[in-house]
């Protein structure tokens, strides 16, 4: 394919097809910078970066740039859980409640680790109007959600908690292994340079977000219900947030992880390879399992939720039943195939318009 943009990088030559895709993201799809990886059996055989980092006559993209993954961080959170699990630390069928015995306010103490994480716990957003800023103390957040009355019966429904996963989840962790889930990622997962906020040591490596002209999928977000308010526009977020030194200085694992294509390709490639040193194949199993598959009570759609990942539905992640990842807002996405044991992770800056189904993945997706 000829291009007026330069792609960096390497790719083998079985996997031309994703260097045209991601080639034809620019020059199609509208990317302004961006990066894809590809791990098989832990092997890096593709590593593309190109573009900008920034709107306009900005640096270029370099291979060591990092973007705000949004969503795309709950997975990390997910694989931090089952790190803990792995150690013994904690185990997925136990009530939250027994490491955290204030979470059992309001008929929540049956409620179990893994049905926390699968969004099952009813606790997707703030009762009360919220600000942005409330985001930014997660000890506060926390303990307020800890105490809330939930938004359905636990266990029944599941809804996706878009912010408050992040805040619960780094909450229970710190209570169980002492660290944060933030101080975890830093001192475990160093190797795949990813974080959860951004450290001052890497902020002149991370790329300028790009507002979407407009969200598609408008029929998602009309005559919310109240989980819907609370989860999704209570209070709306800013997609120029990640530019914002407030948001890159929290902790929220479920929205504000920095993170390289190469880094998160790399860690899924261990998981699909049955977890390599970071999770026995056991606990990965566990932690893969579905727990939930029906229509997700916020989003409105088909989820299959795990404890923290979001398995395959629709074919968002290929043709395998059994792949399993998570994707942000705006188009980056990260997960592992163990039918064909790879990892793949797409990040870029201009964010996409679509909730569901950005073009640019499908067409990264559709070709590999």
């Amino acid at each position: 394919m000829d291009s007026p943009i330069i792609i960096h990088g390497h790719f083998s030559p079985h996997y031309q097809a994703l260097y045209d895709a991601f080639t034809a993201n620019f020059i199609e799809r509208g990317d302004v910078g961006a990066a894809a990886a590809l791990v098989v059996d832990g092997e890096l055989v593709v590593d593309l970066w190109a573009g900008t980092v920034a709107p306009g006559e900005a640096p270029p993209w370099q291979v060591d740039t990092l973007a705000n993954i949004w969503s795309t961080t709950k997975g990390i959170t997910a694989i931090c859980f089952a790190m803990l699990a792995s150690r013994g630390q904690i185990d997925y069928e136990r009530a939250v409640a027994e490491y955290w015995p204030e979470f059992a306010a309001n008929g929540k103490g049956a409620v179990t680790v893994a049905q926390l994480l699968s969004h099952q716990a009813g606790l997707c957003g703030f009762r009360r109007p919220a600000r942005v800023e409330d985001f930014y103390d997660a000890h506060k957040a926390a303990k307020e959600l800890a105490a809330m009355e939930p938004f359905w019966q636990p266990g029944s429904n599941a809804g996706y908690h878009a912010i408050t996963i992040g805040l619960l989840a780094t909450a229970l962790f710190e209570k169980v292994e002492g660290r944060s889930l933030r101080q975890f990622v830093a001192d475990e997962l160093a190797d795949y340079d990813i974080s959860i906020g951004l450290p001052a040591i890497r902020a002149h490596r991370a790329a300028t977000m790009i507002a979407p002209p407009h969200m598609g999928n408008e029929a998602l977000m009309t005559e919310l219900t109240q989980p819907q308010m609370a989860a999704l526009a209570n209070p709306p977020l800013d997609p120029l947030l990640p530019n914002d030194p407030a948001w890159r200085a929290a902790e929220i694992p479920s929205a504000n992880g920095f993170a390289t294509a190469r880094g998160l390709a790399q860690l899924y490639g261990e998981l699909a390879r049955g977890g390599g040193n970071l999770v026995s194949p056991d606990v990965l199993r566990t932690a893969t399992q579905v727990r939930y598959d029906a229509l997700d009570a916020v989003l409105g759609v088909p989820a299959r939720w795990a404890a923290g990942f979001l398995r395959n539905v629709s074919s968002i992640y290929g043709e395998s039943e059994a792949a399993y990842g998570h994707g942000g807002w705006g188009g980056s996405f990260a997960f592992a195939d163990p039918d064909r044991r790879l990892g793949f992770a797409y990040i870029m800056n201009r964010m996409g318009t679509d909730l569901i189904g950005d073009p640019r993945n499908i067409a990264l997706i559709a070709s590999i």
